[in-house]
């Protein structure tokens, strides 16, 4: 029998929901956060003027929105920026971690430099007493000097710490102690259904239009990126085209600044990353494909909407052959992992929180083999993994950086980035947000930017925690 709930519970639980709000309200930008905070008045004459150029700097990009959605701001020390795995290091190493969120910074800098109105750069400018060319220069020089004084003085920050993409305050409200079993349910039968799909003979999948495939074309990988690698494990897509909205192309801004994608120029998005497994720190490519969208399907689809995209995974070993794929859609939707036979899962827990789902296992892929990726017209679902050893031909696809989509030309000058400083695509809202909010994910079904991505409704799961990979799988006996 479930107790009633009286009036000192519900005025408990109204005070527990009005914290978590105070919280979330309450959180100051970086540099309005001790020690920087006290820098602009700084005993040293040269601290005090990086102090000051940097905080100008800090302001003008809020005052512009032209934050960038990515690493996180370390509060205090605005010179740093943390990721997941810098977070996850600076346990273990601190200076290499704090080298790591220098160079995020760095990166996050020169690309909200770039998104400033030309105003206010000329303002920055000034104050630091050159030409607007001199700028980022002058602004990567004082948060060095930064750097420097606060190592020097022991005021290093307790932790690098990254906010995980969860309204706390959204599942209290919506009861989610109760509401995620349904939730959980439903998950169970989505898997349930894909596990079906996974079965099915390839040659009795259902086709709606023709079956085109998109393989990685012949040109240079984009600066920062190692060529070989990229191309070796690029994948091979084959997907069911019955429209438009099903050819991947080139991410672009229109005139009135919304992205379109130009599927006349095949592109894939490609970034690095790193995950722990063992104890030891293994390399990741990431391969991002976008859709101009996913369609409704009637007056009453929660799930289609402007852009779409699918996200494919390879973890390489310290050989460098493929351990671990898995993919995702941009929204974080649809998690999935393939192992191959280095990996075995370990063994899952018995809760309600989404574990890993391996909807196929893969075998050993040799260099002169390529992965192929069957999918679905209209829903973009990923229906298939095949090891072909055939010749990737198709269509060929451009590779391209993923940093470009954080600083996309615009036909009037300069550049914007896709993502908002929440990490989200404006425009690409669901339907299915006003469903699923219960379970605290924000905006469910949007598009989101790396490092924004979580993966699962119930529990708290993130595509890029760098020990993943390590809680879901374990390396396998020789």
């Amino acid at each position: 029998m479930r107790p009633r709930r009286g009036a000192a519970g519900s005025h408990a639980l109204l005070a527990a929901l009005a914290v978590v709000l105070l919280a979330v309200g309450c959180a100051a930008p970086a540099h309005r956060a001790a020690p920087f905070s006290a820098r602009t008045l700084d005993a040293d004459a040269d601290v005090g003027r990086c102090a000051r150029l940097l905080g100008a700097f800090e302001e003008a990009v809020l005052a512009a929105a032209a934050r960038d959605g990515g690493p996180a701001p370390v509060p205090g020390h605005p010179y740093l920026r943390a990721d997941r795995a810098a977070a996850h290091l600076y346990g273990s190493d601190a200076p290499a971690a704090l080298a790591a969120a220098r160079a995020l910074d760095a990166e996050g800098r020169a690309l909200e430099l770039a998104r400033l109105p030309p105003p206010a750069r000329a303002a920055l400018a000034a104050r630091a007493g050159g030409a607007p060319a001199d700028l980022p220069a002058a602004l990567e020089g004082c948060a060095e000097r930064l750097r420097t004084a606060d190592t020097a003085r022991g005021e290093q920050p307790r932790a690098l710490a990254v906010p995980d993409d969860y309204d706390t305050w959204k599942r209290v409200a919506g009861l989610y102690w109760l509401t995620r079993v349904p939730f959980a349910i439903g998950v169970r039968g989505y898997q349930a259904d894909t596990l079906a799909v996974f079965r099915t003979p390839l040659e009795r999948l259902p086709v709606r239009g023709t079956l085109q495939r998109f393989a990685p074309g012949e040109g240079a990988a984009p600066e920062g990126l190692d060529a070989a690698l990229v191309r070796r494990h690029a994948p091979v897509l084959e997907v069911d085209v019955a429209t438009s909205d099903d050819r991947i192309g080139t991410l672009a801004m229109d005139a009135g600044g919304e992205p379109v994608v130009d599927v006349r120029r095949p592109a894939a998005y490609v970034r690095t990353a790193t995950t722990q497994v063992g104890g030891r720190w293994l390399r990741q490519l990431v391969y991002t494909f976008w859709f101009p969208a996913r369609p409704r399907s009637g007056a009453f689809d929660t799930l289609g909407g402007s852009l779409d995209g699918l996200v494919w995974r390879v973890t390489l070993d310290e050989a460098g052959e493929p351990w671990v794929y898995d993919t995702i859609h941009p929204c974080g939707c649809y998690h999935q992992f393939f192992p191959t036979p280095g990996a075995r899962p370990r063994p899952a827990p018995q809760t309600l929180d989404e574990t890993a789902f391996v909807p196929q296992s893969l075998p050993a892929v040799g260099p002169e083999q390529r992965i192929v990726l069957r999918v679905a017209s209209g829903s973009h679902y990923l229906q298939r993994v095949v090891v072909s050893g055939e010749s990737p031909a198709g269509l060929p696809y451009e590779v391209r950086h993923e940093r470009e989509l954080r600083a996309l030309p615009l036909p009037g000058g300069g550049v914007a980035s896709l993502y908002r400083a929440d990490g989200m695509v404006p425009g690409t809202e669901r339907g299915e947000r006003w469903l699923f909010w219960p379970m605290g994910v924000r905006e469910p079904g949007a598009m989101r930017q790396w490092g924004r991505q979580a993966t699962a409704f119930v529990g708290r799961r993130h595509f890029d925690d760098p020990c993943l990979l390590d809680r879901a799988f374990e390396r396998a006996p020789q």
